[in-house]
């Protein structure tokens, strides 16, 4: 049951939900809603739904409202939509996809036709999603990749000069990877990076981003966090990682910490900041926290 999709299934009529519940519940994981206002609700609560059968004709909002509202979204504008209608017309399907549905299936409801629609456009789905997936995290750690990575930081960076607001960059080593390596051998040295990156995902609010950089490298952002917070939050992390001893096998990193300022017009010139940091840290013995200057 874990590994099924969730459809959501939106009518104001008690016959059409239960014939549109019984062509998808034995693949599915059904979910049932009898408003516009209702389908929203469910569609912005986690987990969400995979793919949404919407009706056109409800009272309050209508599925065109509905959907124009989803796809205004970026909360849920990637959830697809499949309009269930009894509206015929050319016209009101041209409507319908051109406000973002990906099918539009008329009334009266013909099962098969409805069993392979939501089927052709689960699967659709779950192959973006794996894709995205595969573009956006690193594959060992589970973290942010480098990629996505640049994308965001460089946003949060113009964000946080607009609206004038701390934001810090740690740039994170674990000491002495390539001897870890050596003695224990790589399977070992990949459990430690998997164990060092939940560490740094489990410490982190939902407006923080961590990521691997590359090799031993992880970067995290904290934004909005004034100094005090920040330093403890990296003074915390050090700790943490110092206590993980993974297999009895000790692991520290270096932390080279950098604050937002003016003249860091790009998170490329944020980061080199933060880089000579940790350059510091390992100079001055590692496994310890330096402030960029």
């Amino acid at each position: 049951m874990l590994n099924k999709a969730t459809v959501l299934i939106v009518d104001d009529s008690p016959t059409n939900l239960q014939v549109l519940a019984a062509c998808v519940k034995d693949k599915h994981r059904v979910k049932v809603a009898t408003s516009g206002e209702q389908c929203l609700k469910i569609a912005q609560t986690s987990p969400q739904p995979d793919l949404i059968l919407l009706d056109v004709e409800m009272p309050g909002m209508n599925g065109y409202e509905v959907c124009k509202y989803l796809k205004s979204s970026s909360q849920t504008a990637d959830i697809p939509i499949i309009f269930v209608t009894g509206l015929q017309g050319d016209k009101d399907e041209e409507k319908g996809l051109a406000l973002g549905a990906v099918d539009y299936i008329t009334k009266p409801i013909r099962p098969a036709i409805v069993i392979a629609r939501v089927k052709t456009h689960i699967t659709l789905k779950l192959q973006r999603d794996k894709l995205n997936k595969m573009a956006f995290y690193d594959q060992l750690t589970g973290l942010y990749n480098r990629h996505f990575l640049i994308d965001m930081a460089s946003k949060k960076v113009a964000r946080a000069l607009r609206h004038r607001y701390d934001l810090w960059v740690l740039m994170i080593d674990i000491d002495h990877f390539k001897s870890i390596n050596d003695t224990h051998g790589h399977p070992m040295g990949d459990e430690i990076l998997k164990e060092v990156a939940q560490t740094l995902a489990l410490d982190n609010r939902s407006e923080d981003l961590a990521a691997r950089f590359g090799g031993e490298e992880f970067v995290v952002m904290f934004d909005p966090c004034n100094e005090t917070d920040a330093i403890m939050k990296a003074e915390r992390i050090l700790n943490k990682i110092r206590q993980l001893k993974p297999h009895n096998i000790n692991v520290t990193v270096s932390i080279g910490m950098a604050k937002l300022v003016e003249q860091d017009v790009t998170f490329e010139r944020l980061l080199k900041r933060a880089d000579q940091a940790l350059y510091d840290a390992k100079e001055n013995g590692r496994d310890r926290l330096e402030l960029a200057q």
